[in-house]
């Protein structure tokens, strides 16, 4: 088999720096949203294989049961960029998850703009980036941002509106997920904040400019997370893992997204250590990785 008809593709976690709810839309009921996301070097890996099979679209996963086939978003992304480029060949997905799912890290979307890139390597990169970057609109907000290749970018609107800005340094982190597992869906607690805010008052946007990413003390002052008032008071047990989490004098600590993880940075990887010590694992899962000051790769063969 060519190279060019097998590739791999790692498809990285993010976390939200800031998370703020700026409006709900009537009558639609989105939310305008302003965020900031940067990657982390968790990841997933995705290994797309051509077929023969006419635009058919085979998924195998290594890790949990992420249900129906044709619900699953990288299917959905490879789906959208054969009917592009005319069913000339089907693919393979072998997905290995690393990232937890419904953890606010991503995991999801980030699998889907993998299969975007993958997919398209595959039929010669036929789909312009546009084009591409459109369909990852299309799928899901937080899409977008992993299909564009920035290491980090501010977002506004429903996530989608995409401003690139230098990623910060590169620094140890830690990811909690409380035991046993809870999972928060974004629906919902996009629905608590709605009852705690019946009538939101508009927000404007904050007052930001490269300089506010450049190290992680100033990130720290940025501001928080909408999301983590309405979310722990649905789930204590996060509230009491956050709290814990910041008790080990990280840098920087938050709610993941809506949830249900809460990462921490460090200064160094022995203050992360010794917080992973600290924490231990009975009550909670940690994950040790690192954020990304660089580019996620693209697409690479494979015999």
């Amino acid at each position: 088999m060519a190279p060019q008809d097998r590739l791999r593709i790692a498809a990285h976690a993010k976390v939200n720096l800031l998370l703020r709810i700026l409006a709900r839309e009537a009558p639609a009921g989105y939310h305008q949203i302003e965020t900031a996301f940067t990657l982390l070097d968790l990841a997933d890996e995705l290994v797309v294989t051509r077929t023969a099979s006419g635009g058919g679209i085979a998924l195998t996963v290594h890790g949990p049961e992420l249900g129906p086939p044709e619900q699953n978003l990288a299917v959905r992304a490879a789906r959208a960029v054969l009917e592009a480029t005319g069913h000339k060949f089907g693919v393979a997905l072998e997905l290995t998850k690393r990232i937890p799912v419904r953890s606010g890290l991503g995991g999801g979307s980030s699998d889907a703009a993998a299969a975007l890139h993958a997919v398209n390597a595959l039929a010669g990169n036929a789909v312009p980036r546009h084009e591409l970057l459109h369909f990852a609109t299309r799928l899901g907000a937080d899409v977008a941002f992993f299909a564009s290749g920035a290491p980090a970018a501010l977002a506004w609107g429903r996530g989608e509106r995409l401003f690139r800005v230098p990623a910060p340094p590169a620094a140890p982190a830690l990811v909690a997920l409380v035991l046993p597992p809870v999972s928060v869906a974004t629906p919902d607690a996009y629905g608590w904040w709605d009852e705690m805010h019946p009538e939101p008052a508009p927000r404007g946007p904050l007052l930001l400019d490269a300089d506010a990413f450049s190290g992680w003390g100033s990130i720290g002052r940025l501001g928080g997370n909408d999301f983590e008032i309405p979310v722990f008071g649905k789930h204590p047990p996060l509230r009491v893992l956050y709290e814990r989490l910041a008790g080990t004098h990280p840098y920087w600590v938050r709610l993941c997204g809506s949830g249900s993880a809460v990462a921490a940075v460090y200064a160094n990887e022995g203050l992360r250590d010794d917080a992973a010590m600290l924490l231990g694992e009975k009550h909670q899962r940690l994950i040790k990785t690192t954020t990304r000051a660089a580019a996620a790769p693209g697409p690479e063969p494979l015999p």
